[in-house]
């Protein structure tokens, strides 16, 4: 405070209007990020962005094995039903595609009762493979067998999935 000389009264300064302080206190608060400030942030989002996506596709894997087993299980019933009808499982050589149309070479043909699946997109695994099939076995011990290639797509690998052992084999 100052006071006027001639008649020694305070002299005050003049009142801010409200609008006035704001700006000086936003002034304050809008001073902007520095470059090591947004170099961080897009770290952290790009660390928790590869994050997900490898728990999510790990999720997708899991599940298409499961897709996988399931539907060779259902081609299992699918074929033990065909030999109901037929009196034989299919061949290796008719394979699969003796569910969908009476094959050339059996004896009767009136007996086929199908077609047991409805078209050709059914018999592909979820890595749009073939399931592949072959009778008797391939150990010899079955009937007949159902597989799929699995995630990695090459026969005979651990990630194989058959209609005769569990999700996990």
């Amino acid at each position: 405070m100052r006071l006027n000389h001639g008649t020694m009264t305070p002299i005050y300064p003049p009142k801010q209007n409200h609008m006035q302080k704001y700006r000086k206190q936003t002034k304050k608060l809008h001073r902007g990020f520095t470059l090591l400030e947004v170099m961080l942030v897009l770290i952290i989002m790009v660390t928790i962005a590869s994050l997900v996506v490898v728990a999510v596709q790990g999720q997708r894997t899991a599940a298409n094995k499961r897709a996988a087993f399931t539907y060779i299980k259902t081609l299992q019933g699918l074929v033990d039903r065909y030999e109901f009808d037929m009196g034989r499982f299919p061949t290796t050589e008719q394979g699969l595609a003796a569910l969908l149309a009476v094959p050339s070479d059996v004896h009767n043909p009136a007996d086929w009762a199908g077609p047991y699946i409805s078209d050709t997109a059914t018999t592909r695994d979820p890595w749009g493979n073939e399931y592949q099939y072959v009778s008797p076995s391939r150990d010899g011990q079955r009937s007949f067998e159902i597989w799929s290639f699995g995630p990695d797509l090459i026969d005979g690998t651990e990630d194989d999935i058959t209609n005769w052992g569990t999700l996990g084999d």
